[in-house]
């Protein structure tokens, strides 16, 4: 047999063994990730062939960590072991960007990465007016015209979104996650509808590739922990391990919906030049002044 035959065969051999739920295989990578911490936990093994090259992307749970140490120290032992029992096996890398870190991708946008969450209010139709200073009509046909034509005329990959991104930057500064990993943080569909015979407005975010955690990384530094401290998630969840991620998920999600609003509301009512010109100059030499 050709020996690129044969290394095919041997490829897809070894994803059926990892895509199969009931098999030694499987239980003994399990064993392997859950030996390396004592929250890494897998939830599953996606794999995909490109050739006769096999990448695989697991998903594990990290309880309140981004987890991202945690999975490749667990991976890494898993590979070892598949490599004593696939001998024609080469690993080229820990890393395959079939992750996908860092990088705005369908996988992502369609599996989910980190923490997936879904923000949504309803705004009355009076608040719409007086605080807004637009109505719900001109707000709902904004974001179709702009976030989702818009975006679709632009080719964007999860940027169905006003400034989703400003917004989990900021936080993921403040509260010391890795600020790279707004790439895919940020993608986000945001969705405006009228309710209760189109007198109220019902906004929703939908963000599936969140990845924050409460603890390791920048998390301790003090700024951004008293950040932490402040919305209540600094540190691990004892009793309910993962919740303080989940959490601080949730409040960057909330945060991004308020935003969205916020910008869109601006645009509605024609008022965002004029803002911009208002509060964001300063009639003060700041470098000067700190000096």
């Amino acid at each position: 047999m050709h020996p690129f035959l044969t290394k095919l065969i041997n490829t897809v051999n070894v994803r059926v063994n990892l895509c199969s739920n009931c098999n030694n295989q499987v239980v003994c990578i399990v064993w392997y990730i859950h030996r390396s911490s004592r929250f890494g936990r897998l939830q599953g093994i996606q794999c995909a062939l490109a050739g006769r090259n096999l990448y695989m992307r697991f998903t594990c749970s990290t309880g309140d960590a981004m987890g991202m140490n945690m999975v490749s120290k667990g991976v890494e032992n898993v590979l070892g072991y598949l490599r004593n029992n696939f001998p024609d096996m080469d690993v080229i890398s820990i890393s395959g960007n079939y992750c996908s870190d860092k990088k705005a991708t369908a996988v992502n946008w369609i599996d989910g990465r980190g923490k997936s969450v879904v923000c949504e209010a309803t705004i009355k139709g009076r608040v719409v007016q007086s605080v807004l200073k637009t109505t719900v009509e001109k707000l709902v046909e904004l974001n179709i015209i702009k976030n989702l034509a818009g975006s679709a005329v632009a080719g964007a990959l999860g940027g169905f979104n006003a400034h989703a991104s400003n917004i989990v930057t900021a936080l993921f500064i403040a509260t010391g996650q890795d600020p790279a990993q707004n790439v895919e943080s940020s993608q986000c569909i945001t969705m405006l509808e009228a309710v209760n015979e189109g007198k109220d407005l019902h906004i929703s975010v939908t963000m599936p590739s969140i990845e924050v955690g409460t603890i390791g990384g920048g998390t301790s530094l003090t700024s951004q922990a008293a950040c932490l401290n402040l919305l209540g998630v600094k540190g691990p969840n004892h009793g309910s391990p993962g919740a303080n991620a989940r959490l601080l998920a949730t409040i960057v999600a909330g945060s991004v919906l308020a935003g969205e609003l916020s910008l869109l509301a601006a645009l509605a009512a024609g008022q965002l030049v004029k803002s911009h010109m208002k509060y964001n100059r300063s009639s003060k030499d700041v470098a000067n002044a700190a000096s």
